[in-house]
């Protein structure tokens, strides 16, 4: 793709590649026996919501969504929006395969309810080391990275996410 595509949008990006979040639940073991993280219970799916005028319909596709999922996983779902104008779908479930599944669930409900190419990333919360880490799964790279924040003013340890994602 040249930055003539880009700048003209001859080509879309790609869809979400939502397969590859089940990664996760098989990296477990390794983030727990080597790195000593565990999960904290909480994951959740953010996405940038629709523009106004498709907004009300697909506000209503939305909570549908939500509710069907809410009601086949257990998990307790939560929906929050943030001061960058993304919207959370939080999942909180004590098992990290269920809260894998469920956000699996979600993303696939809000890619059918034509929420796909909003969708932003996967975010989990482990926690052991010294800060919470959260590795965020990018829909559109269809890889997970860490991120650590330090809880000082908007600041992450640089460090730690590098060397949390070269293991």
């Amino acid at each position: 793709m040249g930055l003539r595509d880009v700048l003209f949008g001859k080509k879309k990006l790609a869809g979400p590649a939502q397969e590859r979040l089940f990664a996760l639940t098989t990296a477990a073991v390794t983030l727990d026996t080597e790195l000593g993280l565990r999960s904290a219970g909480v994951g959740g799916v953010v996405f940038k919501p629709l523009s106004a005028g498709e907004f009300v319909r697909a506000e209503n596709d939305l909570q549908q969504v939500l509710d069907a999922v809410a009601a086949e996983s257990g998990s307790k779902l939560e929906r929050r929006d943030d001061s960058f104008g993304y919207t959370w779908i939080i999942v909180r479930d004590a098992q990290l395969e269920d809260q894998v599944t469920t956000i699996h669930a979600v993303a696939q409900g809000l890619e059918e309810q034509g929420f796909g190419p909003q969708l932003l990333a996967a975010v989990f919360k482990f926690d052991g080391g010294k800060h919470p880490v959260y590795w965020i799964y990018g829909y559109k790279r269809g890889a997970f990275w860490p991120f650590v924040p330090t809880g000082d003013d908007q600041k992450r340890d640089n460090a730690e996410e590098l060397e949390l994602k070269a293991k």
